[in-house]
């Protein structure tokens, strides 16, 4: 049965103008796994007003802790790094070969515009790849690891690397944030810079809500999730946390070429996807659907056989386990240049979070059939 209108929950924006321009700025720096930092030092900036203590670890994770002091620790976390390429091979003619720095998709390169980082700065580039009318009448070859390579305009390697380029440099693309149709955030990592934000997001609204949590709250922006979830990894065993609740992205799988069969269905504008997967915590799961039927935020649901993928395994295994959760942002078009996110999505997981946060009680202990409030 519809709901009446008088029944349903109208959307009001969470995002404000001055985060979204923040978030505008943090989604167009360029933050590469391993070379995160100046991302990490533009979002402690953002956060430092609604934080008590920041920490941040050796290789680059950053942590805005609200209530250091408190015994009973929190999480909520995300991931700051971005796919990217190694130069990895220069021809004697000033052609660059490239490997993956994450997950980069080989397939999208061809033509794109690109930032290749040295110590003497950036340097432009384009992946290069044949006319039409050149390869009219032989068999198409597709794009692969192998055979895409950059064009700095150089006519040998000695020219390349009087540039600063040489091997290792990191390489990043060029495209940059849009709003699309007043209701997609559209450009290359929202994965997961996007979660970076909401929970920074979190934090505003705690302390222009005056919002006084009863345990401490570590937002955890991770690096190094595109290798491996190793920045999570390290930095689970310092904080040592009680409860983790993580943000990433997934899916969304009402575009073409997609088989629902296999990956669920899922999209954008239908709000946050609530997972269900081993490492996450069954108890902590229904406390996440309770507050959202509870406070009228619409959420999705999504299955994982084995692992989830995101840093959600990384904390939910540490310190002899860590009751922790996933809460996925559905995207469009991952790992290309062109992600795109639903606004009232991001709205929604930023207030699913938040709400989770006032309904989670010190001491609480997820492995018993309970929920907080039903103590």
């Amino acid at each position: 049965m519809a709901k009446k209108k008088s029944e349903e929950k109208k959307h009001v924006p969470v995002v404000t103008k001055k985060s979204l321009k923040f978030f505008e700025e943090y989604i167009n720096n360029p933050s590469p796994t391993g070379f995160e930092w100046t991302g990490q030092k533009m979002w402690l900036d953002y956060l430092k007003p609604y934080i008590d203590e920041t920490y941040v670890d050796s290789y680059g994770t950053a942590v805005g802790i609200i209530n250091p002091k408190a015994d009973y620790k929190v999480v909520i976390e995300a991931h700051a790094d971005e796919i990217s390429w190694f130069v990895n091979y220069i021809t004697g003619d000033g052609l660059i070969y490239v490997i993956r720095n994450g997950g980069s998709d080989h397939q999208i390169a061809p033509s794109k515009r690109v930032n290749i980082h040295t110590e003497k700065g950036i340097v432009k580039a384009v992946f290069g790849w044949p006319a039409i009318h050149t390869r009219s009448g032989e068999k198409e070859e597709a794009p692969t690891i192998k055979n895409i390579f950059l064009d700095c305009g150089c006519t040998s390697k000695e020219e390349v690397e009087k540039l600063g380029i040489h091997v290792g440099c990191v390489i990043t693309y060029e495209d940059e944030f849009m709003v699309l149709n007043d209701r997609y955030y559209v450009g290359r990592a929202l994965d997961n810079r996007a979660g970076g934000f909401m929970i920074a997001e979190v934090a505003r609204l705690l302390k222009e809500n005056k919002k006084k949590l009863p345990f401490g709250l570590y937002i955890v922006n991770a690096v190094q999730e595109e290798i491996g979830l190793r920045g999570a990894e390290m930095i689970a065993h310092h904080i040592k946390p009680n409860v983790a609740i993580v943000t990433d992205v997934t899916h969304d799988t009402s575009t073409p070429m997609i088989n629902k069969v296999t990956q669920g269905d899922l999209a954008c504008g239908r709000g946050p996807v609530v997972s269900y997967a081993p490492a996450v915590q069954t108890n902590l799961n229904k406390l996440l659907v309770k507050v959202a039927e509870k406070n009228k935020i619409p959420f999705q649901r999504q299955a994982s056989s084995r692992s989830t993928g995101t840093d959600t395994d990384a904390f939910a295994y540490s310190n002899d386990g860590v009751p922790s959760a996933l809460i996925s942002l559905p995207l469009r078009y991952m790992h290309t240049t062109v992600e795109m996110i639903h606004k009232e999505d991001v709205d929604n997981v930023i207030s699913l979070i938040y709400e989770t946060l006032l309904n989670i009680k010190p001491g609480h202990d997820f492995r018993y059939n309970r929920l907080p409030d039903e103590d």
